[in-house]
């Protein structure tokens, strides 16, 4: 049986042969097939590391988006907390400031602070008192009649100008230059409007209001209200003058309650600032009744300032 194999070489020198083993051969062939099959592993593993590092890559840039998104989703977190904490801290900077003129209020229509009531319960309890009182001052006179300028002749005894007697003047005589407008101080009806002749007090404006109370606008030179018509605080009634008994023109003004003649200036005085002093000054008027029976009355639209304004509050006559 041949074992060996021959190798031929040509080459300048000559013609060589080389014979060699079979089994050397088969070495040969299985060193070299080793040799590819670990050239291709090598191949196949280089192309499987270059993948796994371009997906690795691919990975990698995915997740730096995704931090730098997070950082800046982060970024804008940061920047909302803190303005939402300094909206809280606005927030209860006008609370606080809110709670300190609630309280204001409270104390201008005679609340007393309860310390277990929340805001919220306070500002109801502070808006059905403040809803009642605007009701009772839209029904009972308050506020000046006219642009007040102070008074010449105050409610009570005096010595009559013209007649030269000792009298009771149910009024109060208001400074007003001829032709100043005279405004309503409450809703009510006209009982009374044109010249009248046995009081003296020349044109005459007589409005009747709710509870019992009446006004008197006396003096007048001209009215621009008839009889029986209604009037809401704030409207024009008239103009004041000189007629009458009268030593010159000015406004004889009158507040009677079932007849019966109270001083009008704590009337004209009387607003929300002052709103309690008139219960304890004005004595003759059952306030408490009066108050309870319009605790539940509600005025949609009150008026809020007579066009002759609150001055009498700035200069208090004594």
């Amino acid at each position: 049986m041949n074992n060996h194999f021959t190798i031929t070489i040509n080459d300048d020198n000559g013609v060589k042969q080389f014979n060699l083993h079979k089994i050397i051969k088969k070495a040969i062939f299985y060193a070299v097939l080793f040799i590819a099959t670990i050239a291709l592993s090598a191949i196949g593993t280089i192309l499987y590391l270059n993948h796994a590092v371009d997906a690795i890559e691919t990975k990698h840039e995915s997740v730096e988006k995704a931090y730098l998104a997070q950082k800046e989703k982060n970024r804008l977190l940061d920047e909302s907390m803190k303005e939402t904490q300094m909206a809280l801290v606005d927030k209860k900077r006008e609370l606080m400031e809110v709670s300190d003129t609630l309280s204001e209020i409270e104390t201008l229509i005679g609340l007393a602070p309860v310390a277990e009531m929340s805001l919220q319960e306070r500002v109801s309890v502070t808006k059905l008192n403040s809803e009642h009182m605007a009701t009772l001052m839209q029904f009972i006179p308050s506020g000046s009649p006219v642009k007040y300028n102070g008074v010449t002749s105050n409610f009570g005894y005096r010595i009559h100008p013209t007649l030269g007697s000792k009298e009771l003047h149910r009024g109060i005589d208001m400074k007003a230059p001829m032709n100043t407008p005279v405004y309503a101080t409450a809703d009510g009806i006209v009982e009374w409007a044109g010249f009248h002749e046995k009081s003296g007090f020349g044109n005459l404006v007589i409005l009747q209001h709710n509870y019992g109370f009446r006004s008197y606008f006396a003096h007048l030179n001209k009215v621009v209200i008839k009889s029986g018509s209604f009037v809401k605080k704030g409207d024009l009634v008239a103009y004041t003058g000189n007629s009458g008994m009268s030593s010159g023109p000015h406004l004889h003004y009158e507040i009677r309650f079932i007849q019966r003649a109270v001083n009008p200036i704590e009337f004209v005085r009387w607003s929300v600032k002052n709103y309690n002093d008139i219960f304890e000054k004005e004595k003759q008027i059952p306030w408490q009744s009066l108050i309870t029976a319009t605790a539940h009355i509600k005025v949609p639209n009150p008026t809020q300032t007579l066009p002759s304004s609150q001055l009498a509050l700035q200069s208090k006559e004594r």
